[in-house]
């Protein structure tokens, strides 16, 4: 195994995190940034406030693109086993 093959295995598991963990981060940032704007209005600086929407959020973001997430990471799974006989010898 040559560096060239390291790197490429390397980006595509990093492109593969990214990709599995965006959708959750990115609603976690939304409802983050609508709490926010929320207690600004509001004028409630409650820290706990932000978490349970977030939690929330994140639950139904999981089972929102559960299924998509987990075919990307079966995707990427049946990628290094398939090509497992490069990677050894």
């Amino acid at each position: 195994m040559n560096q060239e093959t390291v790197i490429s295995l390397a980006e595509r598991g990093v492109y593969t995190v990214i990709m599995i963990a965006g959708p959750l981060l990115i609603t976690a940032l939304a409802i983050g940034l609508l709490v926010s704007i929320f207690q600004a209005t509001t004028q409630i600086q409650e820290q706990t406030l932000a978490f349970i929407p977030k939690i929330v959020g994140v639950l139904v973001a999981l089972i929102v693109f559960g299924p998509w997430m987990l075919s990307i990471i079966i995707s990427f799974a049946e990628q290094i086993f398939s090509n497992l006989h490069h990677f050894i010898g």
